[in-house]
């Protein structure tokens, strides 16, 4: 129990050499970009980590690879900073704002946390966009896997038409949306990347239902890079 407790409520070593290590940049990609594309550029928070077994629902099995460059069309940018946040519930901790104030850090009083149970966050960028790319971060201090994980996009407020899915590891149908083919992962300094192929909507959802540690719902960042709809 008492390295248990040492390793659920406290930083430890592995956690200070890994943001000793954040220097390092990842090496550069030879390959060009396709024509008319960009390599999107990722500002990515340092690592940090605390290692422990505090598990208290099972992972399946998860899927982790370096990550591949990402190419998107020019003009490209994070369209979700600053823009307004709505969530199915209100904050136990912190305020939705901070999920869209570009502080990507690991930070105990900065991290979001809704109630136990399905929950979704849910941002406005005011206006239709052609979206390429979703990007957040979850609690990444330690090894969570968060549980039905869905994204959708929508120009409907409420998501009850026009919605798109564009990523889905609830693999047994239990937020209604369909049996997801996603896999699950585990939340890192370097956020889940969703490619979204340019689908037009106005209101992005995230959806979660608790961790491996516990069932709460936790967002520290997202960014959604987009372009403005042309209407010409």
């Amino acid at each position: 129990m008492f390295w248990k407790t040492v390793f659920c409520s406290a930083p430890v070593v592995f956690g200070l050499l890994f943001a000793i290590a954040a220097g390092f940049s990842p090496p550069a990609h030879a390959e060009e970009p396709p024509e008319g594309m960009v390599e999107l550029e990722l500002d990515l928070p340092k690592p940090s980590y605390i290692p422990g077994p505090c598990v208290s629902r099972p992972q399946r099995e998860l899927s982790w690879e370096p990550r591949d460059p990402v190419y998107v069309p020019e003009g490209v940018e994070n369209v979700a900073f600053e823009q307004p946040v709505t969530a199915s519930d209100d904050p136990r901790f912190n305020e939705l704002e901070d999920i869209v104030n570009g502080e990507k850090s690991y930070d105990p009083d900065k991290v979001v946390e809704l109630p136990d149970g399905p929950q979704w966050i849910q941002i406005d960028l005011e206006s239709e966009h052609e979206i390429y790319v979703v990007l957040f971060w979850q609690f990444f201090e330690s090894e969570r896997t968060y549980f039905d994980v869905v994204v959708q996009v929508s120009n409907d407020p409420d998501f009850e038409e026009g919605v798109t899915t564009v990523f889905n590891n609830d693999d047994d149908n239990t937020l209604g949306f369909g049996e997801g083919e996603d896999s699950e992962f585990t939340a890192t300094y370097e956020g889940k990347l969703v490619e979204v192929d340019g689908a037009e909507a106005r209101y992005v959802r995230l959806w979660s239902n608790g961790n491996n540690w516990n069932d709460r719902n936790h967002w520290i960042e997202v960014e959604v890079h987009a372009k403005p709809v042309d209407t010409g």
